[in-house]
């Protein structure tokens, strides 16, 4: 077996337009369970294997991972495969959520929904995958994959989400991130909680899709699980519990062997991924139990000192060669104690924090867990705590008015009062298996009065914070030279933040050095000039 891993992760048509500097987790878990069956894995990113087709030369099997938008470039890598191999088509991540997306319209052989790696190492074991076409008869067996079968749809039970224990013992390959360009500048995301505590339910529409049972707000962690009518768990935009399942935690020693072998081979900036870092070890709290509550029990304090104690410690982040981020907490556990504990070891990084909705009513008919007034309070401990809040708010949402749109753009307004240090804006996109999957998009921002209102306010908010960076002085890793304008360099801040324009200086590919920044291009871009003494 000789197979491909295909990155179209935010590619969208085929060309990544923002968020250039991320490498995310999910291919590199596929490689590693290749890997651990014995398989050597490679891995190209989506706008490489579209230009040049020579990558699938001598390749036998194509894994796609993909995000729902991503279908058009999913579509254009099928179709390029077919004129070049005879191999399988795997289709995973969270566009194989709506397995039409993935087999019918972008035309994959199999597609994997939720978690891969147990799935994948049956579909290697059956010996599914040395084969030209699927073996129907051994894919009615395996849960988690659909396919097509004489035209026909067809999709098995999902798998049960993994233990702890057996999620554990998946390594993501640590070598193939070299495959990657601009790997040594990229924010590289190493996941250490997979899963979310979210089990209440969106109740948009109340009277006929709630049972009123109140099983997902005062139930205990079993009860939460299950919604008599079969309602998705989580916010209604968001497919991760229906996807992953509660939260499971991965082991110190494995999180800390990882990026050890992601720092040697040259990744300078690590981030801790999960849907909500405070979850880390709470499962552990409640085993054998689900984690369904995000209110209780309080996160788990001793675990998550002694995983941050434990990375810190490492020669790279303690002598400032390499960066160290968390991303996305939830308001209800950040309490004070918490907040503290991530400003001892995290004190000057960002820290990504959901508001979505500025609406108390709306929030809480959307499935959200925490209301505006806990958000704001959060964003307050964090940035007391001497952390940099990033805070994500959504427009477009269903139920979105224009009094929810005013109470946004107010909640925006109070976040920056209390210490928010960007707003991250998002236009809402229904996604499969969300209790939303059925719900138009939202409307762009030019299109609709309430959301333009928001864009505007985050607009504005996020410039003026910008113009404040003027005169600063940030310590960036230097990825190569501006496509636009070969005589400067693109860069990207080592803790995160607005893409850096440097003045060019012979030699600066992959360096670490600081810049002075000059003046404000955009609200996604600076310009810097680099200081001579630090490189």
């Amino acid at each position: 077996m000789n197979p491909l891993i295909v990155d179209a992760n935010a590619v969208g048509a085929g060309v990544k337009h923002a968020t250039l500097d991320v490498i995310g987790s999910g291919p590199r878990a596929i490689a590693g369970v290749l890997e651990k069956r014995g398989v050597e894995a490679h891995i190209k990113t989506a706008e490489e294997a579209l230009k040049r087709t020579e990558n699938f030369s001598g390749c036998d099997l194509l894994l796609v991972s993909g995000m729902t938008s991503d279908l058009p470039a999913v579509k254009r890598l099928v179709s390029k495969w077919r004129k070049h191999s005879k191999g399988l088509v795997l289709v995973g991540g969270p566009i194989s959520s709506n397995p039409r997306d993935a087999l019918v319209k972008a035309g994959g052989d199999i597609a994997v929904i939720g978690e891969a790696e147990e799935t994948l190492i049956e579909l290697i074991d059956t010996r599914v995958l040395e084969s030209e076409s699927p073996l129907k008869e051994s894919l009615k067996n395996i849960r988690g994959v659909s396919y097509l079968e004489n035209g026909s749809l067809k999709i098995n039970d999902l798998r049960p989400v993994m233990k702890r224990t057996v999620y554990d013992g998946f390594t993501p390959s640590t070598k193939v991130i070299r495959e990657y360009p601009r790997y040594y500048a990229s924010r590289v995301y190493v996941e250490v909680v997979r899963g979310c505590s979210n089990y209440l339910r969106a109740k948009l529409n109340s009277d006929s899709t709630c049972a009123k049972c109140r099983r997902c707000v005062e139930g205990d962690f079993e009860e939460r699980f299950y919604c008599p009518l079969g309602l998705q768990p989580g916010c209604g935009y968001c497919s991760v519990p229906s996807l992953f399942g509660p939260p499971r935690s991965r082991s110190v020693s494995k999180i800390s062997l990882e990026i050890d072998e992601l720092l040697s081979e040259g990744v300078r900036r690590i981030v801790l991924s999960a849907p909500d870092f405070l979850d880390y070890g709470r499962d552990v709290l409640v085993e054998p139990e689900p984690l369904t509550n995000p209110r209780q029990p309080e996160p788990n304090y001793e675990l998550i000192e002694g995983l941050l104690s434990a990375l810190t410690s490492i020669e790279a982040f303690s002598k400032g060669e390499a960066s160290l981020i968390v991303e996305n907490l939830k308001a209800t556990l950040v309490t004070e104690r918490a907040a503290k504990l991530l400003g001892k070891f995290l004190a000057g990084t960002p820290v990504n924090i959901g508001f979505e909705t500025g609406s108390e009513e709306h929030g809480r008919m959307i499935g959200r867990s925490s209301t505006p007034r806990e958000t704001l309070k959060a964003i307050s401990r964090l940035k007391k705590a001497g952390l940099k809040p990033y805070v994500y708010f959504i427009h477009g949402l269903p139920g979105q008015t224009r009094r929810t749109a005013v109470e946004s753009v107010k909640s925006i307004k109070e976040s920056i009062r209390v210490g928010a240090e960007r707003i991250i804006l998002y236009r809402f996109q229904p996604l499969p298996m969300s209790a939303f999957s059925d719900h138009p998009p939202g409307h762009p921002a030019a299109k609709n009065l309430s959301s333009r209102m928001i864009f505007e306010a985050s607009r504005r908010a996020n410039m003026r914070m910008k113009e404040a960076l003027v005169g600063k002085i940030i310590r960036v890793v230097v990825s190569e030279h501006y496509k636009r304008d070969p005589r400067k360099y693109i860069a990207y801040p080592m803790l995160h933040g607005p893409v850096v324009l440097l003045e060019a200086v012979e030699g600066l590919e992959r360096r670490i050095l600081d810049a002075k920044i000059v003046s404000v291009i955009s609200d996604r871009m600076v310009k810097a000039i680099p200081l001579k003494e630090s490189f």
